[in-house]
């Protein structure tokens, strides 16, 4: 019983020994190097953000039209002014 549970034990301590040998033996990047590496990511971030924006800025007035053809805000049997869909809802279908 002891036994197994010494190899189950010594499973994460060769990982550990194995991960660690292999941080210390990869090049670490230079101050100069890294302030490059973080500038193309934060642009990344950047580009990524105003694409994400355009889209959700062109999706807001093409899901209004959408919605408000398919179920339109006044309808003609209601009498009160406001929207309401789920009554119109039921008219269409």
């Amino acid at each position: 019983m002891s036994d197994q549970f010494a190899q189950m034990a010594d499973i994460p301590r060769e990982f550990l020994r194995d991960g660690t040998l292999f941080i210390n033996r990869c090049t670490k990047p230079d101050k100069r190097e890294f302030i490059k590496i973080s500038q193309a990511v934060g642009i990344g971030f950047v580009i990524m953000g105003v694409i994400g924006f355009i889209v959700k800025l062109i999706h807001i007035p093409v899901n209004n039209i959408l919605v408000y053809v398919s179920f339109p805000l006044y309808s003609k049997t209601h009498s009160h002014q406001q929207s309401c869909f789920d009554c119109c809802r039921q008219e269409h279908y």
